[in-house]
């Protein structure tokens, strides 16, 4: 994973989070909710649910990668099992979503392989500073410094 990836990926005027989930033990929530406390712009991707609620607020979910306005502008952090995430990576390919970001436990070899073939930047896999490899979480902040990305925390 390089450092260009990081770069790219937070270069993106805007995000979408996959698997993000109104549970606040589920790392879907948790990774959307980093999103939201850094001000940056995200939306929620789940199939299942048209709203969630992150940090006491509901917010309106999209079903699909392939319905984002303009997905050629986002950024999508991926929190899926791995069967699904495959498939979720294949709609974002033919969206035309240019970077993904594969969170720990959302894909296997075939997954991981297939993402950094098909995306201009694909982080996950081995690296970052946490035990898991590389996670928004952890990461994140390292990433928008690299982009030269102005935030607030919230």
């Amino acid at each position: 994973m390089s450092e260009a990836a990081l770069k790219l990926f937070f270069s993106s005027p805007r995000f979408a989070v996959a698997g993000a989930s109104s549970d606040p033990a589920k790392y879907g929530h948790k990774v959307f909710a980093w999103y939201l406390k850094h001000s940056l712009p995200v939306t929620a991707l789940n199939p299942r649910a048209p709203t969630i609620s992150v940090l006491s607020t509901t917010h309106t979910t999209t079903a699909s990668p392939l319905e984002l306005p303009s997905p050629e502008s986002y950024s999508l952090s991926v929190i899926t099992p791995p069967a699904v995430t495959k498939q979720l990576l294949k709609e974002a390919k033919e969206a035309g979503v240019p970077a993904v970001w594969l969170q720990p436990g959302s894909f296997d070899d075939e997954v991981l392989e297939y993402a950094r073939k098909e995306f201009k930047a694909a982080i996950g896999g081995d690296g970052g500073d946490g035990g898991e490899g590389w996670c928004v979480l952890v990461d994140g902040e390292e990433g928008l410094r690299k982009a030269g990305r102005e935030w607030s925390r919230l």
